[in-house]
């Protein structure tokens, strides 16, 4: 077989698993969509006929077509997270601040990779912070304040060493303070206003979720 035929029949390959890899993005995006109340029409281009998502308004992506950012804060959206945002393996910003997100932080975030923010405060977020978030090893920004978030603080997140920003302030957090790892920089401000909340904590004075 001549050598560009084959050369040619490689690129079109190549061109055929991306675009299944990025339309794929956009079957989650638009999973996302089918779970939130959007009255402003904010998620209007999210059309899921397209190649992908690229040209969709809030969504940023990178060279390759992939998506590496969700910018929906201030949006006046309303519903819940699914599981499927875990799948987004090139997304680096994940920005739903200031909306009225309810019901829990999927556990499956944890598998986002490539994270790097991830912004989720004022909102009505319930249940407890997942452990699974202790996998996202490029994290440096987790801000999740002003929400319903109950439970401890996990443990886990003293193994971000790249986290530079943590704020759990004004939830219903119970236990005591971690003292590990970034945590020992973070302000007293990261945590106000948790009422059960104890800290920072003595080590082997007291169990970490003392008071939970």
């Amino acid at each position: 077989m001549d050598i560009r035929l084959v050369l040619c029949l490689v690129t079109l390959l190549l061109s055929f698993v991306s675009t299944i890899s990025t339309n794929s993005e956009g079957n989650i995006l638009h999973g996302l969509r089918t779970r939130l109340s959007d009255p402003n029409n904010v998620l209007q281009s999210w059309d899921p006929t397209l190649v992908n998502p690229c040209t969709w308004f809030h969504v940023t992506c990178d060279s390759n077509n992939h998506v590496i950012r969700l910018d929906l804060g201030n949006a006046n959206i309303s519903g819940s997270l699914g599981p499927e945002l875990g799948q987004l393996q090139h997304l680096q910003y994940l920005e739903l601040y200031k909306n009225n997100i309810y019901g829990k932080i999927p556990k499956e975030l944890g598998d986002l990779k490539s994270l790097v923010s991830m912004d989720l405060y004022d909102n009505n977020l319930q249940g407890q912070i997942p452990k699974s978030l202790s996998k996202l090893k490029s994290l440096k920004f987790l801000r999740l304040n002003n929400n319903k978030l109950t439970g401890s603080i996990p443990r886990e997140l003293t193994k971000l060493s790249n986290l530079k920003v943590f704020d759990v302030s004004h939830n219903d957090l119970c236990g005591t303070i971690p003292i590990d790892g970034p945590f020992g920089s973070f302000p007293i401000e990261s945590y106000e206003n948790n009422d059960r909340l104890n800290g920072p904590e003595l080590q082997g004075l007291a169990t970490y979720d003392f008071g939970c």
